[in-house]
């Protein structure tokens, strides 16, 4: 790619003058900013607050599994606990994570545009956004919910918990994916730099393109199943609740309808992230990438027809059982696609072991085992002996942490230079990547053999003949609590005392590398003229399928 204005040093002596932190002063200049970059750090700072919060359900989870009579609280105590720890991670965190922050802040520069297309409109996400955390706040101190994360009915029709504050914040926060989304499409088709063709554009941008249609399509289904169930517990009307005459199985349809894609919404910008970064460490284009950029599209596509693989025992048909495992099976295609290439990519790469990339092999691993692990699951004959037990649990935390978080703080560290100017402590950034991939398989790989001898989910107690496992893991989770907490020390300390960062400090190649760090509020002194393909580095020779006119 070309662009006039190329930084001129590789080793700069203090931050540039201006920048989009210093242009403008003042509270006033961040509550009202229209800049991406701005509200993608917003994002981010709102994001990792619920992280932490879930974080602390979790460990407080893990606290009250160390002993098979419970170590904490009672029954339903735990119900609230565990409730809340699906609720804040899923929709207050997992769902908006790289889009909202990463996806907010890079994806206009990929594009060599100077915002999004809908700047006032992507402010007024971030501040739904935080209206929808605040009534999910609110809802945790007014009578957590107990329900689980699905808030599954009847249940949810008659516990005495905070059900319509908590669906209503769940409701309002889609609003705010919407509308990341729908700028996100308006973006990538209108604003992309002269040059700049659908085959020449960095693959982290199809991955939130792909995104965003799902996020359009898919989350009306939920704001209008939370609005019914609210509607239902209020008003009495007849919809789920089979005592007043509806049908609780049309509630897990309308529900996984919408939950399973949101799988891939969570799932879908990792994979962005995770091409850019073998990219810029390999120093080779992704292999395949044509097929790379398209399997986020057929991720996005077949997702909406496998829902049904959560309800094998549900009591539907034996037919429709047999059509969604098979639709299950046939998703995972798109998705192998994506990890052959990413280790063809890596195959006799030119590979620099820098800690972003730590994190992505770690994500290699897990996803791996997380989609390998799924396809029990979407057996009929196995999914009856695992469904609601630990295996699902184990399954489903290695495909959302052991993917996507880890692909968001691969992502975090990728980037932080060129958002904040600073480099972190690279040595203390490896020894993060290496103790949460301990502490991660020690805390889940254990509960796939919890799963496959039977043990249930969501138990407050159980029997004593899986305290050794269960300690096990609650161990692993204090390991990876040591693992993050690490990482926000030495990320917050670069901030005050880090090494100056150069305008590209991996020698990557896209067009956000090719500005000061951090940028100027316009991104760019001059418009990007792009001419080649994404990932082509000054010492490798750009491939054929690249060259894209």
């Amino acid at each position: 790619m070309s662009i006039a204005n190329v930084p001129t040093s590789e080793s700069p002596e203090s931050l540039p003058k201006v920048h989009y932190w210093n242009a403008t002063k003042g509270w006033k200049s961040w509550a009202f900013t229209v800049d991406h970059k701005r509200i993608g750090m917003m994002y981010l700072m709102a994001i990792l607050t619920t992280f932490f919060i879930g974080g602390i359900f979790a460990i407080l989870v893990r606290l009250q599994l160390l002993n098979p009579g419970g170590m904490l609280v009672g029954n339903k105590v735990y119900n609230q606990i565990f409730t809340l720890h699906g609720v804040v991670m899923v929709f207050l965190f997992l769902v908006p994570s790289i889009p909202a922050s990463l996806g907010n802040f890079f994806l206009p520069m990929q594009l060599g545009a100077k915002d999004v297309a809908f700047p006032k409109l992507n402010l007024a996400s971030l501040y739904i956004y935080v209206i929808g955390a605040a009534f999910a706040l609110y809802s945790m101190v007014a009578g957590a919910v107990d329900t689980g994360w699905t808030f599954y009915t009847p249940y949810s029709i008659t516990t005495n918990t905070a059900v319509v504050s908590m669906t209503f914040a769940a409701f309002i926060l889609g609003f705010s994916s919407i509308l990341t989304g729908l700028n996100f499409i308006v973006t990538t088709h209108k604003l992309r730099a002269p040059g700049m063709t659908w085959m020449r554009m960095p693959l982290l941008i199809w991955a939130l393109y792909a995104t965003s249609v799902i996020q359009l399509l898919a989350t009306p289904v939920l704001a209008i199943t939370l609005l019914l169930t609210a509607m239902e517990r209020v008003l009495g009307v007849g919809i789920f609740d089979p005592a007043l005459g509806g049908d609780p199985i049309l509630y897990q349809h309308f529900f996984w309808f919408y939950s399973h894609p949101a799988v891939y919404i969570m799932a879908v910008p990792g994979f962005g992230v995770v091409s850019e970064i073998i990219a810029t460490f390999t120093r080779r284009p992704v292999f395949g990438y044509r097929f790379v950029a398209l399997s986020s599209l057929a991720i996005a596509f077949i997702g909406f027809f496998v829902w049904g693989h959560h309800m094998f025992v549900s009591g539907q048909s034996e037919f429709a059982g047999m059509v969604f495992s098979f639709l299950s099976f046939f998703v995972a295609i798109p998705t192998a696609v994506k990890i052959f290439n990413w280790t063809a990519t890596l195959y006799k790469g030119s590979i620099k072991l820098e800690s972003p990339l730590l994190f992505i092999l770690a994500f290699l691993i897990q996803f791996t085992i997380g989609g390998l692990t799924g396809l029990p699951l979407a057996t009929l004959a196995t999914d009856v002996h695992l469904h609601d037990t630990y295996y699902v649990v184990a399954h489903f935390h290695y495909v959302m942490m052991g993917g996507t978080v880890f692909a968001f703080i691969g992502g975090l560290h990728y980037w932080w230079p060129k958002m904040t100017g600073r480099m972190y402590n690279e040595p203390l950034a490896k020894l993060a990547a290496c103790i949460l991939f301990v502490g991660f398989n020690i805390t889940f790989f254990t509960q796939f053999v919890l799963g496959l001898r039977g043990m249930p989910r969501r138990y407050a107690t159980y029997l004593e003949q899986f305290q050794n496992l269960h300690a096990f893991s609650s161990v692993g989770s204090w390991i990876l609590a040591v693992g993050f907490l690490l990482i926000a020390a030495y990320l917050l300390q670069s901030l005050r005392s880090g090494r100056i960062a150069p305008a590209n400090p991996w020698g990557a190649s896209t067009l956000e590398w090719q500005t000061q760090s951090p940028p100027i509020t316009e991104n760019f002194v001059d418009t990007p003229h792009v001419t080649t393909g994404p990932y082509v580095y000054p010492d490798q020779e750009p491939v054929p399928s690249r060259r894209v006119a």
